[in-house]
């Protein structure tokens, strides 16, 4: 495979099933098999996966892929923190309960990715430092990324993320561009 990205962690599949988004050939198995990165994991939305998470676990680890899972809000985390996984790509709203809910995410010693807070609305302000903060092809042309991250660059460690719903958006093009126009070197979570 010619230079795959270095890593991947942002990914959703047919797990992911009430989210419109997903399509039905967005399977673990195709994303496993493309390897469009070093280092890959599957994060489905806990809030679909959690009644099913031993299954969900075994198919991704299966796979060879890291397990993780994307949780909404302050509202899932003690369900998620039940759940053995990797690593937690969170939801922070600009809600109180939301920022309390990093801090009890970080005790327990798996990284924690701040999902697209651009899109969110999330004051990295409030934002634990030991907290990750993702930029990911979905969302980042959404916003003017230099006034978005560029106060931040030197506050958190950064991840570069697909979120990809479907097998044409395993990529992460624009979310290069951005990182490399801030100067941020992206943080590797796992060996690859």
């Amino acid at each position: 495979r010619p230079n795959p990205l270095p890593q991947d962690l942002h990914i959703h599949s047919v797990w992911s099933d009430t989210d419109s988004s997903v399509v039905a050939e967005q399977t673990i198995a195709l994303i496993a098999a493309v390897g469009h990165a070093r280092i890959c994991g599957i994060s489905d939305h806990f809030e679909m996966i959690g009644d099913f998470w031993d299954d969900y676990r075994a198919e991704v680890a299966g796979a060879s892929l890291r397990v993780g899972m994307e949780v909404n809000g302050h509202e899932w985390v003690p369900a998620a923190l039940d759940a053995d996984c990797d690593y937690r790509i969170f939801h922070c709203w600009d809600r109180d309960a939301d920022y309390r809910a990093l801090e009890t995410l970080l005790a327990d010693a798996k990284p924690v990715i701040v999902a697209h807070p651009n899109a969110l609305g999330t004051d990295l302000e409030r934002v634990p430092p030991a907290c990750l903060v993702e930029i990911n092809n979905r969302y980042i042309w959404r916003c003017d990324w230099h006034a978005e991250y560029g106060p931040y660059v030197e506050r958190f460690r950064f991840v570069i993320s697909s979120d990809a719903h479907q097998p044409n958006w395993l990529n992460q093009t624009l979310a290069r561009h951005a990182a490399a126009e801030l100067g941020i070197t992206e943080t590797l979570l796992f060996e690859g």
